[in-house]
């Protein structure tokens, strides 16, 4: 299904699109990136939280990082607590995606695991490959919609084709 080689490709792609969404979102006040927006975590802020937050649980069930802060999906848009927090969060959570990317072996890719679900409210067993391809498909669904708020607001995110991805 995917190889050491994609997720090395994908947790860099990952740094390049919250590079830009972030530079984006920087040149917004505080009460652009707050305000409602109709989208499902409601603002750039509390979405992009989100998205942190989705990272920690996922890579914490793959033992590279400490759980997230907040205890459930509904209140993982509360993650951090102001915008420079969740600036610094995320680009440490970015370098442990490049980090866990370049230690990732073919071994680490195969087998099944298991987890207690919250969402599910009971333990899940799942191909490990198949959750990384989740893990980077959550966060591009996100990003998605982190970069059409952003367009809205009249702020300017990068390109997202995968095949601009510098070298």
């Amino acid at each position: 299904m995917i190889t050491p080689e994609h997720v090395k490709t994908f947790a860099r792609y990952n740094q390049w699109q919250n590079q830009s969404l972030f530079r984006a979102a920087g040149s917004l006040s505080d009460s652009q990136r707050l305000e409602d927006r109709g989208s499902f975590f409601g603002s750039i802020f509390s979405t992009l939280n989100h998205l942190l937050w989705g990272d920690r649980i996922w890579l914490s069930r793959f033992d590279q990082c400490e759980a997230p802060i907040q205890p459930s999906i509904q209140t993982s848009c509360k993650e951090t607590a102001s915008w420079e927090e969740l600036c610094s969060a995320r680009e440490a959570m970015d370098q442990i995606f490049l980090d866990w990317s370049v230690t990732i072996t073919t071994e680490d890719i195969q087998g099944d695991l298991t987890w207690f679900s919250g969402a599910a409210n009971r333990e899940v067993s799942k191909p490990k490959a198949f959750l990384i391809c989740h893990i980077f498909n959550h966060q591009t669904h996100h990003r998605g919609q982190v970069h059409a708020m952003l367009t809205a607001a009249g702020a300017k995110p990068g390109d997202t084709d995968l095949f601009f991805l510098p070298e």
